[in-house]
């Protein structure tokens, strides 16, 4: 059976064996996929750094309709990251990248938008050394991607503009909600969150340079995104309190 080639950035990858590694892979043509890497975990690995955790690479797998696992053949890293996968606040970022991914792709689903917010977020990790602005943008764009992101403007209930005064949201509950609907147990979402929502919607992360200031605000937006993603999913992100404690 030939093998299949696609241009992937790898999730995670798992002990299989003495010798061999399960990775989880999405593929730009393929989607989401897991394989085994033989001999990935021996003295002479062929692999070296392509099974990084958010590596961009190409790969080469074989497929069997009678098997749920791919057999991965080859695999060469397209661009290094060697900064960000070696420094442990940045690694971390990287990592709930790849839990979040791992968690809203479905198996064998092609992306592109969602291959392309991916590479975009690992690369702007890696060349500005710092996780809080790319993460904050992936999970917004995760959230916007997966249908979830609700109208920041004006409340869900009463149809009320929210202006500069705070909204409330609740993961549980569809939209966000002015002072006079808000319910019990409402967290707030402030005017500078939401503003910094408008500006991920409207530019991409590599022209968003300005908002080197923006951390309290960026922070605030992420925290909601990932309350929403883990309602959502139905799974609470491991890799989310790693990050707090960074």
């Amino acid at each position: 059976m030939p093998a299949r080639e696609t241009e992937a950035i790898i999730l995670r990858t798992f002990p299989l064996g003495e010798a061999d590694r399960l990775v989880s892979f999405f593929g730009r043509a393929s989607g989401r996929m897991r394989g085994v890497a033989a001999g990935a975990r021996s003295v002479k690995n062929r692999y070296g750094s392509t099974l990084s955790v958010m590596s961009h690479v190409q790969l080469w797998y074989v497929e069997k309709e009678t098997r749920e696992l791919v057999r991965i053949q080859q695999c060469e890293l397209l661009e290094s990251l060697n900064k960000s996968q070696s420094d442990y606040e940045l690694s971390t970022g990287l990592a709930i990248v790849s839990e979040i991914s791992e968690l809203v792709l479905p198996d064998h689903e092609v992306s592109e938008p969602m291959f392309r917010l991916m590479l975009l977020t690992a690369r702007e990790v890696e060349r500005t050394a710092d996780w809080t602005l790319p993460v904050s943008y992936f999970a917004f764009w995760t959230v916007r991607l997966g249908g979830w992101l609700p109208r920041f403007d004006r409340c869900a209930k009463c149809g009320k503009p929210f202006g500069s005064a705070p909204a409330f949201y609740a993961a549980w509950s569809e939209g966000l909600f002015c002072e006079n609907e808000r319910s019990s147990g409402m967290r707030s979402l402030s005017f500078g969150a939401r503003q910094l929502a408008e500006r991920f919607a409207g530019t991409g992360l590599d022209r968003l340079a300005d908002l080197g200031h923006a951390n309290r605000e960026a922070k605030e937006l992420r925290e909601t995104c990932l309350d929403w993603i883990e309602h959502h999913t139905e799974k609470k992100l491991g890799t989310r309190r790693m990050l707090e404690t960074t």
